[in-house]
């Protein structure tokens, strides 16, 4: 019997479904006309996914009769930029798109980011469908409606608030994950559990090896868990002015690492994220603001699910810490030159610190970059 589950992100005239289960995107058409002002859309993949998944949900759209084409783009974060989003742009506007036309971004993060930008900046404005393929997008960079791009100077730092009209998460793409890329999924689930769910670590301690598995039962909880966290975030906060920054924890070191290496396929977005917390739980227990024994249980818990939690896992052993903190004073959520962080006061709860102390984060980056 295929479950399929359903929850609501609640922003007024704005609010959408996630659909989590298998077989969505054979039904993505029926669940599409509805929402639809045009039977049109396009359909943006990258050359990898689209290998996979187009084929069957051309067959869905069809079945639907909504008119279609495709735009395929080279997989990796590296797509991620303003050269390849001014390509994307010019080849749906050429294709002959209306107010009443649909994206569907088909692929990971990067194809949603993308798309959604897309979305939001094409005849200013016009709707989009969210079918994340991994499973760091169906936890997360799926929903909420954060879009953009990045720049040499830093990661997303063009973009949008930008929400789709629905997200729908078929869980059996992610059989075809290489393992790298389920890992990095699963370091934005264990964040969920980090920042406001203890008890939901705790779960991941216990079943996190049956989520990288696949067992439905646990990738579901895993994957509804995350989203009904993250819709509640941003019910309240749609703008990231309040408790929706929360949501970036790990993200500044993990940027600054990203930064570094270019975007490239050394490290993978969850794997910064990863390594990240870890650092962000060792930086708060140098401080005094956390219990050292949870930051060696989070980093005792990534380490073991092959995640890196070490600088030099990263490629990057003995990076100054200049460099680091260059990168991370281009972070989006700098204040008046201020470096703004979160960080945790235990598993389970984190704090906005909006202006962090740059001398002991300076001995701190130089500590960890030799370890």
């Amino acid at each position: 019997m295929k479950i399929i589950e359903r929850l609501r992100v609640e922003l007024a005239d704005r609010g959408y479904d996630i659909l989590v289960g298998p077989g969505l995107i054979a039904r993505a058409g029926h669940e599409m006309l509805p929402l639809m002002r045009r039977r049109q859309v396009v359909v943006v993949a990258d050359k990898t996914v689209a290998g996979h998944y187009l084929a069957a949900l051309r067959d869905s759209l069809s079945e639907a009769r909504i008119a279609y084409e495709a735009v395929l783009l080279p997989p990796g974060e590296e797509t991620k930029d303003l050269a390849h989003f001014g390509r994307l742009a010019e080849d749906i506007l050429a294709i002959g798109i209306e107010r009443g036309t649909m994206l569907i971004a088909l692929g990971g993060g990067v194809v949603g980011d993308l798309t959604g930008f897309a979305a939001a900046t094409l005849l200013r404005g016009i709707d989009f469908v969210q079918i994340p393929t991994t499973l760091l997008a169906q936890v997360d960079s799926s929903v909420g409606g954060k879009t953009g791009i990045n720049t040499r100077i830093g990661k997303n730092l063009i973009g949008a608030f930008y929400q789709p009209r629905l997200v729908l998460a078929d869980t059996d793409t992610l059989a075809s994950l290489p393992r790298r890329e389920l890992l990095a999924g699963y370091a934005e689930t264990a964040k969920y559990g980090l920042i406001g769910d203890a008890e939901f670590f705790g779960w991941l301690e216990a079943e996190g090896d049956a989520v990288c598995r696949l067992e439905p039962a646990a990738t579901r909880r895993a994957i509804m868990t995350s989203c009904a966290m993250k819709a509640e975030i941003v019910a309240a906060d749609e703008r990231e002015e309040g408790n929706r920054a929360l949501l970036n924890f790990g993200h500044t070191f993990g940027h600054a690492l990203e930064t570094e290496t270019g975007f490239g396929p050394g490290l993978l977005h969850g794997e910064a994220v990863a390594l990240g917390m870890v650092l962000a739980f060792q930086f708060a227990a140098k401080l005094g603001l956390a219990p050292a024994d949870d930051a060696r249980r989070v980093r005792r818990h990534l380490d073991a699910k092959g995640l890196p939690t070490r600088i030099s896992q990263a490629g990057l052993p003995g990076i100054p810490a200049e460099r680091l903190l260059t990168h991370m004073n281009k972070d989006k959520k700098v204040r008046d030159g201020r470096i703004t962080l979160i960080m945790p006061r235990r598993i389970g709860q984190v704090f906005v610190m909006k202006d962090a102390p740059i001398d002991p984060l300076r001995q701190f980056l130089a500590e960890v970059a030799r370890a």
